[in-house]
């Protein structure tokens, strides 16, 4: 399956720049060059393959190699930097189908702000790193052509089912006629699970797990099984009663077996039974909640489960607009984030080829070569979006790295955005003070593709 490659009337850099100046021009938005904004302080990083991984995330590991700061080319340092708030920090001005959680995702604002300024309805926009997919939910509720990409196989259970959403009615009448093949945990592994679930919530689980599992099997697997499986993955654990599990970590970090042991002692806990069949009807009520635009899912959008330098469905020049942000750099660990969704989808997370490194030279080859790729499907005059954090406590800007991995691919660098945002929820719960250490703040390398 391809997308058909759409024509370019106005220049989508041009129509972004110029809201960028508006902006400067209505006092909304500082601008600097790049030379003016590099850090005084040289960054740190585990860039060497041969030290072992950092102890503490975002953190470099004892003994690992200084970083020089990368040299910028010619024309870089006098490349535009635009430091304002370009869209809301509040966090209910979404739609309800976008909350679902997932670990290092952006807010929906953020596509939002690029899909308004840089693209038109009907035109094919894409993330190679979809995670949750909230760069295609937002192009899809926006009028465009949603495409997406992640290595992990469960985005894509977690992103099609909101792209295409089955009728609530049908929803809520499977919910009440299934009949689950309730049963015990047969190992000592899904006996482990206990720490977490009261034992007649966790037969339940194994009764939708098989349940599921059966269904693929026979070929009979709907949207409508797809939409539930979605919905029962992100109610697996958290910290109120609108998850399956007792007290535990947020719902987009699923904590270790032997860590849950700790926090049930420590806060004197024991799992109590949660009603599976009720959360996840309550849940599908609250993504339901606002209702969705004309022609909402009806085309089908291309999702890819790949690695993201090798995506051949693809067309060359197909696709009008990227948003898009990549594995982190040394602080989010996918692997052990995903482990208890990877248990309940049936997947083996150990197979996932996850994007992740504590290794920055390792890491800018890859963002090189998923830049190459995307230098053959973005359409001449198509612009990418390349959202980026701060790791090291700020030590590095990964903006100057990915500038440099851009243009070797041949793509051709138009500004940086750096959105400042108030406190958000996330940043507050880890004590992390407004506009620090890059959880609360969006740096954005906007990028263009050449004809």
């Amino acid at each position: 399956m391809s997308l058909s490659p759409t024509v370019a009337t106005r220049s989508a850099c041009e129509s972004l720049l110029a809201e960028l100046e508006r902006r400067r021009l209505a006092g909304e938005c500082d601008l600097k060059p790049l030379g003016d904004t590099l850090a005084a302080v040289p960054p740190t990083a585990a860039d060497d393959p041969g030290n072992p991984p950092p102890r503490r995330r975002g953190r470099p590991a004892k003994g690992s190699t200084p970083a020089e700061p990368p040299p910028l080319s010619p024309g870089l340092a006098s490349l535009p930097v635009y430091l304002g708030e370009f869209w809301t920090a509040r966090q209910r001005q979404v739609h309800s189908i976008h909350e679902v959680s997932y670990r290092a995702c952006f807010k929906p604002q953020l596509p939002a702000f690029f899909l308004d300024h840089a693209s038109a309805p009907g035109e094919p926009v894409y993330d190679p790193f979809m995670g949750r997919g909230t760069t295609l939910v937002e192009a899809a509720l926006r009028g465009r052509l949603p495409a997406g990409n992640d290595a992990n196989p469960l985005s894509v259970q977690l992103v099609q089912p909101r792209l295409q959403p089955p009728p609530l009615t049908a929803i809520q009448q499977r919910l009440t006629e299934v009949k689950l093949p309730l049963r015990p945990p047969a190992d000592d592994a899904e006996r482990e699970l206990l720490v977490f679930f009261h034992p007649d919530t966790l037969a339940e689980l194994l009764g939708w797990r098989d349940y599921f599992a059966a269904r693929r099997a026979a070929a009979t697997f709907d949207a409508v099984d797809g939409w539930i499986e979605m919905v029962a993955c992100n109610r697996l654990t958290g910290h109120s009663r609108g998850f399956f599990s007792v007290y535990t970590l947020p719902p987009n970090q699923a904590t270790s077996v032997k860590a849950q042991r700790r926090i049930n002692e420590r806060r004197d806990q024991q799992p109590d039974y949660r009603d599976t069949r009720q959360l996840i009807g309550r849940k599908t009520l609250k993504l339901f909640r606002d209702p969705l635009p004309a022609g909402y899912g009806r085309d089908a959008p291309l999702l890819l489960s790949r690695s993201a330098d090798h995506t051949p469905e693809l067309d060359d020049s197909s696709i009008a607009l990227v948003v898009t942000s990549p594995p982190f750099l040394n602080v989010v660990q996918y692997d052990k984030d995903n482990w208890m969704r990877s248990w309940f989808a049936g997947r083996d997370i150990g197979e996932v080829p996850f994007w992740q490194s504590s290794s920055l030279p390792l890491w800018v080859d890859r963002m090189r070569a998923a830049f190459t790729e995307l230098h053959r499907v973005v359409q001449p005059g198509g612009v990418i979006a390349f959202e980026v954090g701060e790791v090291g406590r700020g030590k590095i800007e990964l903006e100057h790295q990915v500038l440099q991995a851009a243009v070797a691919a041949g793509l051709v660098p138009l500004a940086i955005m750096i959105n400042q945002q108030n406190f958000t929820k996330t940043a507050n719960c880890w004590g992390v003070a407004n506009n620090q250490r890059g959880t609360n703040s969006n740096r954005i390398v906007v990028l263009e593709r050449k004809g």
